[in-house]
């Protein structure tokens, strides 16, 4: 397996705005109207909007964690030789191993993004690094377990969740090997580390590099996730809920809105009971592939010219593969 030379990332030096720069505009803006306005934090519509970016953020951030932490062992302890034996040469082959591999990371999307952009620095094909990106969020046990919990006696949700998620995790990566191109992605600079350093401070560096970096990213997509939610009018649910394509394009459209964790997910489209099995498998299976906490994750990672491709492409895969593996299965 070739190693691949991508673009990366400036140094933070660099003049552009950083998701930390907007982080620390937004936290000096809400400061302001703290002082400048104080009622205002006590609107309803406000207290919505926290609950929701608190819940996103809280209910996201253990699993970034550990997504940042496998993230500094691959790119720091894992020999690149690992992954040149583990995989087959060939990117169409290495697609399917990656994707069934995502079975193994019991954590959600905001996991997947950092450890996928390590898997391409250290040299595995970008293909095979996003079909484990889309798998891993969608298929490891613990999702399915609560899938199983979500719709108890409905044992074929659960294999409908697991077929379609993959299948999509498979088209893309296997589109990416038709289509896509390394120029794509603009990869941030991996942490510098002191010249003699040993593992251990490679590895802490990494991971305090990466947090940071991604860290920002997810507030700015709990902020639009929790900005959008209070948005949608619940009973303009109820009004679509009977029309077939029209429940399938909202519940796909309410899962990039969001950004619920695939952990809790499940219960979520459990309770929404007025749409069919089909349209709830589409929410399940958009939700983890792309939202907009994902979107700003996979921007932050891999640059904003990634994820304007990415994030519309699996978006229509998702939705294209949950319909068909509804009317089969469900």
């Amino acid at each position: 397996m070739t190693q691949l030379r991508l673009p990366v990332d400036e140094p933070a030096g660099r003049s552009g705005l950083r998701s930390t720069d907007l982080l620390a505009a937004v936290v000096a803006l809400l400061v302001v109207l703290h002082f400048a306005a104080p009622g205002l934090f006590d609107a309803p519509v406000v207290l919505a909007w926290s609950t929701v970016f608190v819940a996103v953020c809280l209910q996201a951030l253990p699993f970034l964690v550990l997504g940042v932490a496998l993230s500094a062992a691959i790119s720091t302890l894992v020999p690149a030789s690992f992954f040149t034996r583990a995989l087959p040469r060939r990117p169409a082959l290495a697609v399917p191993v990656a994707g069934v591999a995502g079975v193994v990371l019991p954590g959600c999307e905001c996991a997947s993004v950092p450890v996928a952009g390590s898997l391409v620095r250290r040299g595995v094909p970008p293909a095979a690094a996003l079909a484990f990106l889309l798998a891993a969020p969608a298929i490891n046990p613990v999702v399915l377990v609560a899938t199983a919990v979500a719709f108890p006696g409905q044992p074929e949700m659960v294999a409908a969740r697991f077929a379609a998620s993959l299948g999509v995790a498979l088209v893309m990566g296997w589109l990416w090997t038709l289509v896509g191109r390394t120029e794509w992605f603009r990869l941030a600079r991996p942490a510098p580390s002191a010249p003699g350093a040993g593992r251990a401070a490679v590895f802490r560096d990494a991971m305090q590099h990466d947090l940071v970096h991604a860290g920002g990213f997810l507030v700015v997509g709990g902020a639009a996730a929790a900005t959008l939610g209070v948005l949608v009018p619940r009973s303009w649910l109820e009004q679509v809920a009977a029309q077939p394509v029209l429940a399938v394009l909202v519940l796909a459209a309410l899962a990039v809105v969001l950004a619920i964790c695939s952990e809790a997910d499940a219960f979520v489209a459990a309770s929404l009971t007025s749409f069919s099995l089909t349209a709830r498998l589409v929410f399940l299976v958009v939700g983890p592939a792309v939202d907009v906490k994902l979107i700003a994750l996979q921007a932050g990672t891999f640059g904003r010219g990634f994820a304007l491709r990415f994030a519309p492409a699996t978006l229509v895969v998702a939705v294209g593969v949950a319909v068909l593996v509804g009317e089969v299965l469900l």
